[in-house]
């Protein structure tokens, strides 16, 4: 594979860990140390990945749900060869967020070091 197939897997990877709320998926592709941010409050709000964890694994998983799945890929920004930043747009429940995606590519593949998030609207849950 090449570096763009690679890293575009473990987007694959993080979608599909949203949209089953699979926490397994979770950890394979967020660094254990990783964390997420949003200021959509006008304050900047920090949540450790084992926060986000149970939060997801808590949730009734949209797929669950049979929602149709609304997800778009809208930049890959090539930091290094082992470096990336993609932001995408997805669909979960009612809540569509943009997502910036910090990865980097170390013995354990491509893996999330950090995660920008901004809830950017509501939509209707579509069935699939």
């Amino acid at each position: 594979m090449d570096k763009t197939k690679d890293l575009l897997s473990a987007v694959d990877v993080y979608l599909d860990a949203i949209y089953f709320c699979d926490v397994e998926k979770l950890d394979a592709v967020f660094h254990s140390a990783s964390s997420l941010f949003d200021a959509d409050g006008g304050k900047v709000f920090v949540e450790p990945i084992a926060s986000f964890r149970a939060d997801v694994g808590s949730r009734p998983s949209p797929a669950r749900r049979g929602q149709k799945r609304v997800e778009e890929i809208l930049c890959v920004d090539w930091l290094s060869p082992v470096s990336a930043t993609v932001k995408l747009r997805l669909q979960a429940h009612e809540n569509v967020f943009v997502d910036h995606l910090a990865f980097v590519k170390g013995a354990d593949g491509w893996q999330i070091v950090s995660k920008v998030w901004h809830l950017e609207g509501v939509a209707e849950v579509k069935v699939a």
